[in-house]
């Protein structure tokens, strides 16, 4: 469900970062842009350059600390803002997503808007938001709004339960097990790349068995992906079936993540060709569970939350997105 939202705004050849103009029936759609001031890379910096043009005519709302960026948004829902720029990497935009989320009828009256500037930046890549902020910028200035299934998983964290809201991927096994590796100093030089070395660490321990279960499914294994769209960790089409709009998630259940796991899924990697079927169970549904008989870390957008067990629900063209025209 598509609805064309974009406006015409005055503005140089050269680029220029300025507020997105978009029509209501009240004027303006009043606009949050939610960012990490100390965020790394060219993209961040180059944002940073442009704070003074965008502050001028649209909110700024600055983290101070991982995790700030979750009541930032709550509290631009409560003050009645209708469009959040989640200006960051896939971490910052989850978080954001659930700050809306915690606000009563809060995916209702806000459109989700994207900036990636992280390191990995697959909801983006999903949208086909372009990876430079020109670009990107342009899409939240005059492109369309839609509207996509939202995930929420119920889990335990900390021995208490607890939601959380995704938009595009979470796992459970090796890759979580691999995100609790990552040196994250590493990940400031290199980038992607050290989520591969701790990737290649995780296989060298023990991983737990975990069993996901669905109304006609049921399978066991050392690693499970869940994907409201296509991509996982770049382009990489894992759930090459998956629709954000079709009110169901793909499930891949892979039973061992070994070397030879890693040669079947070698083409993937290297081309982006398909996911082999030989590699893992696949199938798709409305709910899900995940359990396992030994401590499994969970994570959703490439971040890690908690442990499980874990159900997975899906509300169909729930949540309002900008994407290209």
């Amino acid at each position: 469900m598509r609805r064309r939202v974009g406006i015409r705004v005055d503005c140089p050849a050269r680029f220029s970062l300025d507020y997105p103009r978009r029509s209501s029936k009240n004027g303006p759609v009043r606009t949050c842009v939610i960012f990490n001031p100390t965020a790394k890379g060219d993209k961040a910096r180059y944002f940073r350059r442009h704070l003074d043009t965008i502050g001028a005519e649209c909110a700024l709302k600055q983290t101070a600390a991982a995790g700030g960026a979750r009541p930032l948004a709550a509290e631009a829902v409560r003050e009645g803002f209708q469009m959040v720029v989640a200006a960051g990497g896939d971490g910052t935009l989850n978080e954001v997503l659930n700050g809306i989320g915690d606000e009563p009828g809060g995916f209702d009256r806000i459109c989700l808007g994207v900036l990636p500037l992280g390191t990995v930046n697959v909801f983006a890549k999903e949208l086909r938001i372009p990876s430079r902020l020109p670009g990107a910028w342009e899409v939240i200035r005059s492109g369309t709004e839609s509207r996509i299934d939202l995930l929420q998983v119920e889990y335990v964290r900390q021995g208490a339960p607890a939601r959380h809201y995704f938009a595009q991927l979470a796992g459970a096994g090796l890759d979580a097990r691999a995100i609790e590796l990552v040196n994250w100093e590493l990940k400031k030089k290199v980038g992607p790349l050290a989520y591969i070395w701790a990737g290649f660490a995780a296989l060298r321990g023990p991983l737990p068995r975990i069993t996901a279960t669905a109304a006609k499914h049921s399978a066991t294994g050392e690693l499970v992906l869940i994907g409201n769209g296509r991509y996982y960790g770049g382009r990489y089409p894992v759930f090459p079936r998956a629709d954000l709009r079709n009110g169901k998630m793909e499930v891949c259940v892979f039973p061992r993540t070994n070397w030879l796991t890693l040669l079947r899924c070698a083409r993937m990697f290297a081309f982006g060709a398909d996911l082999p079927a030989s590699a893992a169970k696949t199938f798709a549904t409305e709910r899900l569970t995940l359990t396992s008989p030994t401590e499994a870390p969970l994570e959703v957008d490439g971040e890690l939350i908690g442990h499980l067990p874990a159900s997975f629900t899906i509300e169909r063209q729930k949540l309002r997105v900008i994407v290209p025209g």
